[in-house]
């Protein structure tokens, strides 16, 4: 009988959220189970209001101290569990792992060289290891959408991961002013991303543009999940946020250059638009340009975001 499990879920944001159906499935097996849930703080934010999940563990590990005896701690405070699973394949996950007190556990792992949506890896992992056949359903996120006053663009110029996943502020300006007439206009962004938001709030004033707001490093996740939620339209690189929309099926603009759509674009929205270059050097998966010019987001240009929305 299994009572209580334990799961860790990816530090970043959008590969926690892309194993909510995996962990849908987790609970939709056990029902009566009650969930340790262990991830970054911006991960483990995401997933509040999930049915099942009892207690939260934020990994701050590597804030002080041995990151290892850190890691001991946590595993430690668990307690005993029937099931433990991570979502997870580093070193440090794995050795974490090793101290949890459970029946059975079981570490992520690819299962096919294949390319396939990172949604069905992670799926497909819960299934083998726990001798399942559900299928992936949709992401999910329990937060009720913001309601604005006028239908509203948001444009998300970040990218946690690095450089090389940006699109350019005064590309998502230009789109943005173009837009401007039809929606009111919000400008997100975490806490490192409020440059690059400034350059396009910087851009919108120039040109006059006065109904905006700019709540980038303003937001905490489940506040950003709501207003990403209430949107009509959104304009965003491959990112957290990207899979936020798409846990909504906000009608969304995804802008690709080195990275693999087909792996980690939006899951289950039929409103995505794909905007990408297919150059020969992509998908790079690089945290910045390796050949240093930037081609597959420099040549993306605003017009091709306002026809693909035309279209």
């Amino acid at each position: 009988m299994i009572k209580k499990i334990f799961i860790e879920i990816p530090t970043w944001l959008g590969d926690a959220i892309m194993t909510s159906p995996a962990i849908e499935n987790i609970i939709k097996t056990y029902p009566e189970a009650k969930i340790t849930l262990l991830g970054s703080f911006v991960s483990t934010q995401a997933f509040k209001n999930f049915k099942n999940i009892e207690k939260v563990l934020v990994d701050d590990s590597k804030k002080s101290g041995n990151r290892y005896l850190n890691l001991i701690k946590i595993a430690k405070s668990v307690g005993k569990v029937d099931l433990a699973i991570s979502f997870r394949r580093s070193l440090s996950s794995k050795f974490m792992m090793f101290f949890i007190d459970a029946k059975k556990k079981f570490n992520y792992k690819r299962l096919t060289k294949k390319e396939i949506h990172q949604v069905l890896r992670y799926n497909d992992f819960v299934n083998k290891v726990l001798n399942l056949d559900n299928k992936a359903g949709d992401l999910k996120l329990y937060f009720k959408p913001f309601s604005y006053a006028k239908p509203t663009l948001g444009i998300n110029p970040g990218a946690t991961y690095g450089s090389a996943k940006r699109w350019y502020p005064e590309e998502f300006a230009k789109v943005a002013i173009a837009l401007s007439k039809k929606y009111d206009i919000v400008i997100f962004g975490g806490p490192s991303e409020t440059d690059i938001a400034k350059d396009i709030e910087n851009e919108l004033i120039k040109n006059g543009i006065t109904n905006y707001q700019n709540l980038a490093g303003k937001t905490t996740i489940p506040e950003l999940i709501e207003h990403i939620a209430g949107l009509e339209l959104f304009i965003t690189n491959d990112s957290g946020p990207m899979h936020v929309a798409a846990a909504y099926k906000v009608k969304t603009v995804a802008i690709f250059g080195p990275t693999k759509f087909t792996e980690t674009n939006q899951w289950n929205n039929p409103n995505e638009i794909i905007v990408t270059k297919n150059l020969e050097c992509a998908p790079c998966m690089k945290r910045k340009c390796p050949l240093g010019h930037h081609n597959c987001m420099k040549l993306i240009k605003a017009e091709d975001v306002l026809k693909k929305i035309k279209e």
